[in-house]
């Protein structure tokens, strides 16, 4: 009987989950209901995959509103009428239309119009899929209106938003929140009435017993709907099951490409090959994921053909037709990766592949993707509402000043006195915590479908422009729909953009093959800065912790960094185990720590869990586990299972196995906590060899060509650290730093031989338009030949010019920069806007008389910190005393184990708690001849001592040692303070000077000549 009910997908307007609305109908004794959410269908698959729980026969349709004007209920007469109001959803959300008042003939569908709307309209023509709707508060109405003759279209329509007294209020909340306004001015007709619940089927069936025939008629609309969707076990994948003409084809076509690979991959293919070859290719068919493969087939095709770099990654990696179909680049057999957590025949999902491409080239993949499949979308993610951000929302609708507002959100109470409005803030923030907020898009996930996805959802189309379905990735999933990961990394482009950088600044270099990683692998250099830390800029190396943690391997080998790679996830960790393995990788006798059977399982990690498929090798072969029951812990690691009962279940049995085979109850406790650990953080072991393959990739650039590769890094928007920190790094591989110059410069970074040119694009205030005019121009016309050659040729506003200056831009000229300044308010000040054309004649520029101007070396590092962001001379030369020592990294051998009074400039601090929760610090600095060095903050002393920002800090501790790394443990530190701007500061007498001869120049300015006509300009 109820056909218009909401849940909290319902945005801004609903206010409970679609499970809360099938336990509601149960306690209610309703047997078939309708959801019919607001302009969205977010819930539908979810809730009919819920309502068999509930005894609950489910219909699904759509609330067709205007903001929160109702325009009519489409209910779905079956799975096609579902798609058809989803389609005509999905053309007004994506053409940004109003719903109209009179809704499209559906041919499996029923419509309903609100009973007020069709009175005041006098409607009285109706297809024989529509209907009036009437509440219960609309019945004395009916009792009076010519609308009660039409027996046979009057229908029940109870609306249902909230449940009680506290639903409501949350509902007025958030209809203020989304009306941005105050509670108090929240219009009536935004909201939804009091009487919007959900009432037993009897009482409702007594509210309407005076008019029989709508009861009647609601019973036989409710009769001729029904919805399905597959969500078992055994179901069928919804993702496009022939990649070409049919299933056969498909085989024939996969096996071809195999053999293509087999030639290229391995041209001298061993038997093993062949018969892993063969036996994947046996499951693959068995699976019906044939399709899958060749659609990732045509993907990296495509990549290929266009030239973009990408890497295939995920659990796909293990895969050697993945390989041979070059979706991968790791070699499977040579890292005897584990197959099944590839694939098994007890597993129904398709594996992973994730693809990264260039943040550069992703665009254009996924619009290729949606040009070459036909029934494609994003996936959607839900950006609920967080805390603070509740509180704040609703601290503005009650008005409260944003001092009280700031202190709520910090937990704490204005002036130490909690009023009601406080109270109810709080208490309703609690209850929208969670609730969601607004549809975003995943970071790369998109559906191929069998059929149009609409058969599934509505769709968006976000700015992005491709359109979205509207649920996530598990419900995805739990209808059969798997995803294809198509995402962006700034790796991959700084990669491509050395290549490019290369081919200019040293087009002499002997050529090589960067996809050439046997070499690569073998090559000592490169070994040697993986053995070292030395990896700034490098792709996923170069945090700290990852820098400290090779350092302590001490490894110079490609598996040791693919072991690295995942030892350094929270995982591994977290567990206790990464101090474990680095103890048994650097001492032999330690590894007979392990326990006989883990070593016999994974004797390349002496017997310690790394990779997300040591989780399966030991539930299988330690715990006798089945590979389905193996598959459901890798799943519950990766965040991905639906039912933690089912987890639960497994762990049960894990345990019990164990202690069937009478292994000692603290040795399965200490495997299974490891395996716990584990949860949300793990790689694969092909995941890891992919990411290890692009670190020596980049680590090969870096090792060769340094400079080019440091300016690609740049370019490419940095990685872990800050620009400045890559410029330094640049400057310790032999750069020279240039600031940004009118006639060498670029938007973006360049290199001329050794020489760094900072590109305008670094200057935080410089208008981009302004920088790809300069350009623009320098490359039509020539290079400037003089400051007033570029104001004639250059239409620029004195702010813009004054920034150019500033930075030293015009340094070509060999005038100092202040003489520069007032000559350019000079001729500028007056000057008539024109366009960027060349003149015919050269205009004529008066001189003025200036006086002796000279720019100080501090000067131009505070004009440096203002515009850039960072100075390119060292911080130690602007602190106001000297150091009291020149000690650095160098010198902490000389006291291991004793203390050092050191000094540091910040780079990053890392912030942790114990298991206690106390708080304490990493912090990441550069002694003053450039060199990395780390400093650990305790708890006792991270109470004492907080860090302030950016700049030089005195630094005194303990030096200590683990596996030969050394790093300070900090006893006392004290920020260092730097001098007063030179600038400003009339304490130098050089800037007294200057402001006193400035001001007598001011005096005497003289007044421009009359005739300021611009000169003939082509």
């Amino acid at each position: 009987m109820y056909l218009n009910t909401h849940t909290y997908y319902s945005m801004r307007f609903g206010t409970f989950s679609e499970i809360e609305l099938l336990e509601l109908a149960r306690e209610n004794h309703v047997k078939k209901l309708v959801l019919t959410d607001i302009n969205n269908t977010s819930a539908c698959l979810n809730f009919v995959r819920k309502s068999a729980e509930y005894d609950i026969e489910p219909v699904l349709g759509i609330d067709f509103r205007n903001g929160a004007q109702q325009q009519f209920v489409a209910i779905a007469r079956n799975n096609e009428g579902y798609r058809e109001i989803n389609e005509f959803l999905s053309h007004r959300l994506q053409k940004k239309l109003m719903i109209p008042e009179k809704a499209p003939v559906f041919k499996n569908a029923f419509v309903i119009y609100p009973f007020e709307k069709i009175l005041a309209a006098e409607t009285s023509q109706f297809l024989p899929h529509e209907f009036i709707g009437v509440s219960i508060n609309e019945l004395r109405k009916l009792r009076f209106s010519k609308l009660r003759e039409m027996t046979s279209r009057l229908v029940v329509l109870q609306p249902v938003t909230v449940r009680n007294k506290r639903d409501f209020n949350a509902h007025r909340l958030l209809r203020a929140i989304d009306n941005n306004c105050l509670l108090s001015k929240l219009p009536p007709e935004e909201e939804a009435g009091t009487d919007e619940k959900m009432l037993p089927q009897e009482i409702l069936e007594e509210k309407f017993e005076d008019f029989p025939f709508i009861l009647e008629n609601t019973r036989h609309l409710l009769a001729g709907c029904s919805i399905h969707f597959d969500f078992s076990a055994a179901r069928v994948p919804q993702n496009q099951q022939v990649y070409g003409g049919s299933k056969e084809e498909d085989e024939k076509l996969l096996e071809k490409l195999c053999e293509k690979g087999i030639n290229l991959r391995y041209p001298n293919p061993s038997p093993e090959i062949l018969k892993r070859t063969e036996t994947e290719l046996k499951v693959i068919k068995k699976l019906n994921f044939v399709s899958y493969f060749l659609i990732n087939w045509r993907i990296c095709q495509y990549a290929r053909e266009k030239e973009y770099f990408y890497v295939g990654r995920g659990s796909g990696a293990n895969s050697i037709v993945a390989h041979l179909l070059q979706i991968t680049e790791v070699d499977p057999v040579e890292l005897d990766l584990y197959f099944e957590r590839f694939i098994n025949e007890f597993r129904t999902s398709p594996p992973d592949f994730d693809i990264d491409f260039s943040w550069q080239d992703r665009e254009d993949m996924t619009r290729f993707i949606f040009e070459e499949f036909e029934h494609t979308a994003l996936l959607a993610t839900y950006n609920t509402f967080q805390y603070r951000a509740v509180i704040r929302e609703l601290g503005k609708v009650f008005g409260l000043p944003k001092e009280d507002i700031d202190l709520l959100c910090e937990g704490r109470a204005p002036q130490n006195n909690m009023d009601s409005i406080h109270r109810t803030v709080i208490k309703y923030g609690k209850l929208i915590e969670g609730m969601p907020n607004y549809r975003s898009i995943h970071a790369g996930g998109i559906l191929v479908s069998n059929k149009p996805l609409t058969s599934f959802s509505a769709l968006d189309l976000p700015p992005k422009g491709f359109p979205t379905v509207q649920f996530d990735m598990i419900i995805a999933e739990d209808v059969g729909l798997y995803k294809f990961d198509i995402l962006a990394q700034r790796g991959l482009g700084k990669i491509k953009d050395t290549l490019d950088i290369i081919a200019e600044n040293k087009p002499e270099a002997p050529a090589f093959d960067i996809h050439d990683l046997k070499k690569f692998k073998q090559d000592p250099r490169i070994n040697n800065l993986i053995k070292e830390g030395n990896c700034m800029g490098c792709f996923y190396i170069e945090s700290p912790g990852m820098r400290n943690l090779l350092r302590k391997l001490k490894t110079d080998t490609y598996l040791g960094l693919v072991a690295a790679s995942s030892i350094i996830r929270p995982g591994v960790s977290k567990s206790g185990m990464m101090r474990e393995y680095i103890m048994r990788h650097r001492d032999p006798e330690r590894r007979k720590l392990a326990h006989p059977a883990l070593e016999k399982i994974m004797p390349d990690t002496y017997g310690i869990m790394v990779y997300q498929e040591d989780v399966i090798k030991v539930a299988h072969f330690f715990a006798g586990l089945s590979l389905a029951e193996a598959d459901v812990l890798r799943r519950g690691m990766s965040g991905k299972f639906r039912s933690r009962a089912e987890f639960l279940k497994v762990e049960e049995k894990f345990i019990a196995n164990c202690r069937e085979r009478n292994i000692e109850e603290k040795m399965i406790f200490e495997v299974w906590d490891q395996i716990k650990s584990f949860a949300g953080y793990t790689f694969a072991k092909g995941h890891s060899a992919s990411y290890a393959a692009e670190s020596y990739q980049s680590l090969f650039l870096k090792t060769y060509f340094p400079l080019e590769y440091m300016v690609a890094v740049l370019n490419n928007g940095g990685g872990f650290y800050s620009p400045e920190l890559y410029v330094h790094e640049a400057k310790m591989c032999g750069a020279i730093i240039e600031p940004p110059c009118i006639n060498e410069g670029d938007f973006h970074n360049t290199i001329k031989g050794k020489h760094l040119y900072l590109g305008f694009g670094n200057l935080k205030e410089l208008e981009q338009r302004v920088a790809q005019r300069i350009i623009e121009n320098r490359n039509f016309h020539g290079k400037f030949t003089s400051f007033e050659n570029f104001i004639d040729r250059l239409n620029i506003g004195i702010e813009q010019l004054s920034i150019l200056i500033r930075i030293n831009a015009f340094r070509f000229t060999g005038i100092d920069k202040f003489k520069l300044l007032w000559d350019a308010h000079f001729k500028l000040s007056k000057a008539p806007q024109r366009p960027d054309q060349f003149a015919l004649f050269n205009p004529h520029h008066k001189k003025f008389t200036l006086p002796d101007l000279r720019t100080t070396k501090l000067e131009a590092a505070f004009e440096q910190i203002e515009l850039l962001g960072f100075p390119l001379c060292s911080h130690f030369e602007l602190l106001k005393e000297e150091p009291l020592n020149r000690y650095g990294e160098k010198d902490f051998k000389d006291f291991r184990n004793g203390n050092i009074l050191i000094y540091g400039y910040l780079v990053t601090i890392k912030y942790t708690k114990t298991y206690k929760g106390e708080v304490m610090y990493f912090g990441t600095f550069l002694d003053r001849e450039g060199k990395f060095f780390d400093a650990v903050l305790f708890p006792p002393v991270a109470q004492q001592y907080s860090f302030q920002g950016p700049g030089i800090y005195a630094l005194y501790g303990k030096i200590s040692e683990e596996f030969e790394v050394l790093s300070l443990e900090v006893i006392k530190m004290r920020k260092e303070a730097y001098i007063t701007d030179p600038r400003f500061s009339e304490e130098n007498p050089v800037t007294a000077q200057r402001l006193e001869k400035l001001k007598n120049l001011e005096e005497r300015k003289e007044v421009k000549p009359q005739n300021q006509n611009p000169p003939h300009v082509i």
